[in-house]
């Protein structure tokens, strides 16, 4: 089944680069030129995939997300000549899957969507799933029991939560700040300082060398992500 994306953008030279580049992969693509026009396409056409500027002329990005996440889980690549770290935490808080800077190259574009196309794989599947595996990384959700490599690894309570809720996303970017809401809830504030020592805790079980990690790396100004190869 072929994988419709839409692409929200105001810049008509940037649609077609992006549309160019996605069709030669054999997506099918759609277009809007503005947010107005995007929601509405979301309701007519239902794409699966949504690469969304964020300087629109009738909206601001951001609005556009949360109006997408009142009632649909696809996944948003938001595409934005916004480089500010606080923009890009802001983005992917409101409910975007992962951020990519203008100019940005076809090969790195088609990478993203690779991904959220798997992103789509997985919300396709059922969710119920007793087992997540990611690489040589396995947990059995039904018994609580975490393998690396096949071999049982121990993990405190909270190392658990974070690794399955990492897991569950992987690929992903995730916030400090969603990360810290996952796990402690929206009261516990922005306490970085926990989730580090939580962090640092969760990678000397599953890295070779924590100070290199190769399954959890540290999006720096704006969280973690489990690698999925």
């Amino acid at each position: 089944m072929s994988v419709k994306i839409l692409i929200v953008e105001d810049d008509k030279q940037i649609r077609g680069f992006i549309g160019y580049a996605l069709s030669n992969e054999r997506y099918e693509t759609m277009e809007a030129g503005s947010g107005g026009e995007a929601l509405r396409r979301m309701e007519e056409d239902r794409p699966d995939i949504m690469i969304l500027d964020m300087g629109l002329p009738d909206m601001d990005g951001m609005e556009v997300i949360r109006k997408v996440r009142e009632h649909s889980l696809l996944p948003i690549l938001v595409v934005s000549a916004r480089d500010r770290e606080k923009e890009k935490v802001a983005a992917l808080d409101q409910g975007a899957d992962d951020y990519l800077t203008k100019p940005f190259s076809t090969t790195e574009l088609l990478a993203r969507v690779r991904v959220a196309a798997r992103h789509l794989d997985q919300q396709l599947t059922d969710r119920s799933e007793p087992t997540l595996t990611v690489r040589d990384l396995r947990i059995d959700s039904d018994k609580r029991l975490t393998y690396l490599s096949g071999r049982e690894i121990h993990l405190t309570p909270m190392e658990y939560q974070l690794l399955h809720f990492m897991m569950q996303n992987a690929g992903k970017v995730l916030t400090s700040g969603a990360i810290i809401n996952e796990l402690w809830g929206a009261g516990y504030g922005n306490d970085t300082q926990a989730l580090r020592t939580l962090m640092a805790g969760l990678r000397r079980k599953i890295e070779k060398n924590p100070g290199k990690p190769e399954y959890i790396v540290t999006e720096i100004g704006v969280g973690y992500r489990l690698k999925e190869g």
